[in-house]
């Protein structure tokens, strides 16, 4: 069974830091584009940041460029979002997905939810 489980969410403070983990199993995690996407109440979804299966190429939404990393350990079966200085409109519930007809940048800019695979999310809240 295909699966993806999101740890590492929580509440921080404005400028705090936190690193989420979207731990795979059922699949080789190096077959597959991974990304990072959140949703803030009343707000689209948002691809912020993607990992490519080929070549590690990555993508990051200008919205968390600076700020945040990813990065994968496949002998793990892990990824990886480094979250750094974090702001109040991080707050959202933060998901990975998976799929392997998708780049980077596609698979971040899609707005499809037909992914091979999908977290249950985890919920970031950064406030004072």
């Amino acid at each position: 069974q295909v699966q993806l489980v999101e740890s590492g969410g929580g509440l921080v403070q404005p400028g705090g830091s936190l690193k989420l983990s979207c731990a795979a199993s059922g699949f080789p995690l190096n077959y597959y584009t991974i990304g990072w996407f959140r949703q803030a109440p009343g707000k689209e979804r948002e691809g912020i940041s993607c990992i490519s299966r080929h070549d590690d190429r990555t993508y990051y939404a200008d919205s968390v460029k600076g700020r945040f990393t990813i990065t994968r350990d496949n002998a793990k079966g892990e990824v990886y979002l480094q979250m750094n200085n974090l702001r109040p409109e991080d707050t959202a519930v933060y998901r990975c997905g998976a799929d392997d007809d998708f780049s980077a940048l596609s698979l971040c800019t899609t707005h499809t939810d037909d992914l091979d695979a999908w977290g249950q999310g985890t919920r970031v809240t950064v406030s004072s």
